[in-house]
C-alpha cells in the first residue's frame, strides 16, 4: 500500500466493536500525520471503518483484503 506504518496494531480474531475500540486507542499514541496499520479478520471492518471515518479526521489510506485478513493503512490527521 506503499506508506510506511507507525505501528501495526493486530486485531485478527477479534470481533466488533473491538477493532474500533482498539484502533481509536491506537490512533491517539501515534503523532499527527502518522500512519497506523490495522490488521482485521473480521469482515465488518470495512463499513466500521468508513462509519468512523465519519466521526474523526482519520484518513484512510488504503484497505486491502488477503485471504481472511484485511488490512487498512490510517492517517491520524494533523
Amino acid at each position: 500500500m506503499g506508506e510506511a506504518p507507525a505501528q501495526v496494531l493486530d486485531c485478527k480474531g477479534l470481533q466488533c466493536p473491538l477493532p474500533v475500540i482498539k484502533t481509536a486507542q491506537a490512533i491517539k499514541a501515534i503523532e499527527p500525520g502518522q500512519v497506523l496499520e490495522l490488521l482485521a479478520t473480521d469482515p465488518g471492518v470495512e463499513p466500521d471503518m468508513k462509519a468512523s471515518r465519519s466521526r474523526t479526521r482519520n484518513q484512510r489510506r488504503g484497505l486491502e483484503r488477503d485471504g481472511h485478513t484485511y488490512n487498512v493503512l490510517i492517517r491520524r490527521p494533523g
